[in-house]
């Protein structure tokens, strides 16, 4: 579904990614992990059309959608929950939900609007009842199921989500995190930035690991959360080699 290959992208003279390469099939959950400032934002910007590559390629659907547009990148199905949430704080509940489907207004019936919206009622039923209030008013974890919602809006093939645990609860960020995993087995492809790899890790079909601009390691989810190296730097475990 997704194929980024030897891509590579400045920030001015400063280099952040270093021929970065992904594949992603239909129907996974594909988890790219690491510490802050390993790049893994910045991916996300590319593949949204944000930011230019300086090289490389993306495609998606067999489509080359290297550097285009970002709401070409939308129209053809990849919506972004950004790092931060970033909903609209002095807009109500109910309207930033409406933002996210502002692309399928030309092209969708007011049924297929009612369809989604009361979907992503059921996936988030606080919403429902909030569906009134000023975005800004709503909690944190409140605010981090708006933004998926809106994203959601846009009947996207693949979601993209970028820290969606960032600052929340525990018991919060185990609701975000089955959330994503009932989106997944009702079809949708889900790309995954995360630093908490002990949530995001087991959930995934596969996984990256990022550092410094760089995949290092990629393996199959559980499997790269019982990896050494991951342990070490991402869990804080000690690990122990025969003498």
């Amino acid at each position: 579904m997704l194929e980024i290959e030897n891509i590579c992208m400045s920030y001015g003279e400063i280099q952040v990614l270093h021929d970065v390469y992904l594949r992603l099939n239909q129907g996974e959950i594909v988890a790219i992990v690491g510490s802050n400032g390993s790049g893994k934002t910045s991916l996300l910007r590319c593949l949204s059309g944000l930011q230019k590559l300086s090289s490389g390629r993306v495609s998606f659907l067999d489509v080359d959608i290297t550097n285009i547009r970002p709401h070409r990148v939308v129209n053809l199905g990849i919506c972004q929950v950004p790092e931060g949430r970033h909903i609209f704080p002095t807009l109500s509940v109910f309207s930033n939900i409406e933002m996210g489907a502002f692309l399928r207004s030309t092209r969708t019936s007011k049924a297929g609007f009612l369809d989604t919206l009361e979907f992503v009622f059921e996936l988030f039923p606080i919403l429902k009842i909030r569906k009134k209030q000023k975005g800004g008013t709503l909690s944190g974890g409140e605010q981090q199921m708006l933004a998926i919602a809106r994203a959601l809006m846009a009947k996207p093939k693949l979601l993209m989500l970028d820290e969606p645990s960032m600052g929340l609860a525990p018991l919060i960020v185990r609701d975000i995190f089955k959330a994503i995993r009932h989106l997944n087995s009702k079809g949708l492809t889900v790309l995954l930035v995360e630093q908490d790899v002990a949530n995001s890790l087991p959930i995934s079909t596969r996984g990256y690991v990022m550092q410094l601009g760089r995949m290092v390691l990629e393996g199959k989810g559980k499997e790269l959360l019982l990896d050494n190296t991951v342990k070490a730097i991402y869990l804080g475990e000690r690990t122990t080699q025969a003498q």
